[in-house]
């Protein structure tokens, strides 16, 4: 029997606000374990939660650009669980009535095999704000557990998908189709190494064409684009040799084990009545006013989707390309600040940005964080300007632009120091074509006899001579004159 996989995400994304939730702790990252701490996150009697505006603002934000309804009202709620990074015995979130619903994302799929475009559909369910919990340090000491409340309080957002996803692919697209909206709205940073962005993944199999659903197991643990594709395929995999063999699919909790690759049993899985949510008696209910939602409307800035048809449509570039140049917004205003500088040719400005670039970019580990890096799209622009206007090889270009990233110099001054500009002067093209012919007279005389493979032989014979200075297309056309005249 063919199986078909369903599966559901659920994102949690930290908000990029410089204080907490119900707080006025910092949110800075990597502070001191229990620093950024009061009694208002610790959990302390008799202190009160206070809302955090701007974690309001980046919930309405991130809703509007997924085609959210927003509720009028919303209701806070109390997650009641006991764990040691909990410090109060409950969290702070939201459940009956969340402050956003029936949304949807579209993402880009891209098939490499028969280069297809596509773009998929997937629904959202909910779109809530809650607080994080703490972090629970395992084995540090060897004799006990220890636990930081650092994180206690950040406000996190938590998207849910609709089970519209088919494939651990398409799972991971979707992932960075969100990843770069949130990334494009700045209100996450989007670093799944920081935990900033953390997914659980919720996963079944049915007989293809079935319309009900199997029983789901929930992965969590997953801090990477590549950890959860892997672990939703292994999850996949698990569940149909299960089937077959005549297992019972339990309703389970499992972590993913990125050492040995495998998803392990974690506990049974939560249902809503666990948790015994009840509406937070320390908070209002929250009301969202309709001129605030215009406004915040209106602010939008040009998201991901929008930008790449403008891509398409501008720049006459292949869907593709318009994909991986939109997917970082740093990316992209480079690209259109290169382009601006040299308009001529916007498709090799997307060949040097995707390749060279972007390789740059990640060799320096900077992350695609552009602002930081020495070689301004300015200088780019030139560079591709000098190639078009064939005043230096595609070949020369290459050691210029690791020049350039090197030392942060414009293309003109690395050309001219080192001597690199094309060589296009016909005399001098003509001099070398005949020293060439004349120290290979056999490979000339093979050459008339009807091997015209070997213009390629002369033409790596000369660029050798004038290392790699001659301009191609000339000496291509002055060579093949004289070795049929």
């Amino acid at each position: 029997m063919e199986y078909e996989p369903v599966i559901g995400l659920e994102v949690h994304a930290q908000l990029l606000t410089a204080s907490k939730i119900f707080c006025g702790c910092s949110t800075q990252f990597g502070a001191e374990p229990n620093h950024n701490t009061c009694p208002v996150c610790m959990g302390l009697p008799g202190v009160l939660p206070v809302l955090n505006k701007r974690v309001v603002e980046y919930a309405l934000k991130t809703a509007l650009a997924t085609h959210c309804r927003i509720a009028a009202h919303s209701r806070w709620a109390r997650k009641n669980y006991f764990y040691p990074d909990l410090p109060k015995g409950y969290q702070i979130s939201m459940y009956e009535l969340p402050i956003a619903e029936h949304g949807y994302l579209d993402v880009p799929l891209h098939n490499h095999i028969d280069q297809t475009d596509q773009t998929k559909r997937v629904r959202l369910t909910r779109i809530h704000m809650e607080e994080d919990a703490g972090k629970n340090i395992h084995d540090a000491r060897g004799d006990a557990s220890l636990v930081d409340l650092n994180r206690t309080g950040v406000p996190l957002l938590e998207i849910v998908s609709e089970p519209d996803i088919r494939s651990p692919e398409e799972a991971g697209a979707y992932l960075r189709t969100l990843r770069s909206l949130l990334r494009y709205l700045e209100v996450c940073d989007g670093n799944m190494d920081e935990g900033s962005l953390r997914c659980d993944a919720n996963v079944s199999i049915r007989p293809r064409g079935s319309a009900e659903f199997g029983t789901r197991t929930e992965i969590k643990n997953v801090n990477s684009f590549r950890a959860v594709e892997k672990a939703i395929q292994y999850e996949i995999d698990r569940q149909i040799q299960a089937t077959q063999a005549g297992e019972t699919i339990v309703q389970e909790t499992r972590l993913w084990d990125a050492e040995r690759e495998v998803t392990r049993s974690m506990r049974s899985k939560e249902f809503a009545h666990d948790y015994r949510y009840f509406p937070d008696p320390d908070l209002l209910p929250l009301v969202v006013d309709d001129s605030w939602v215009t406004e915040l409307k209106t602010s939008l800035p040009e998201l991901p989707a929008d930008r790449q048809e403008r891509f398409v449509r501008d720049y006459d570039l292949p869907a593709y390309d318009a994909e991986v140049l939109t997917a970082h917004k740093e990316v992209a205003e480079y690209y259109e600040q290169a382009v601006r500088a040299h308009p001529t040719d916007p498709k090799a400005m997307s060949n040097w940005v995707m390749d060279s670039v972007l390789r740059a970019l990640k060799d320096d580990k900077l992350d695609l964080h552009i602002s930081r890096w020495p070689c301004p799209p300015e200088h780019l622009a030139q560079l591709v300007s000098l190639i078009h206007d064939g005043k230096i090889s595609g070949k020369i270009a290459k050691t210029v632009f690791d020049d350039m990233h090197e030392s942060g110099q414009p293309p003109e001054a690395i050309i001219q120091a080192k001597g690199l500009w094309q060589v296009s002067d016909a005399d001098t093209l003509d001099a070398q074509i005949d020293q060439v012919m004349a120290d290979n007279p056999d490979k000339v005389a093979a050459y008339r006899g009807g091997k015209q493979k070997l213009l390629g032989f002369f033409v790596g014979q000369i660029m050798r001579a004038m290392e790699g200075k001659a301009n191609p297309q000339l000496l291509n056309q002055r060579l093949k004159k004289k070795l049929d005249s």
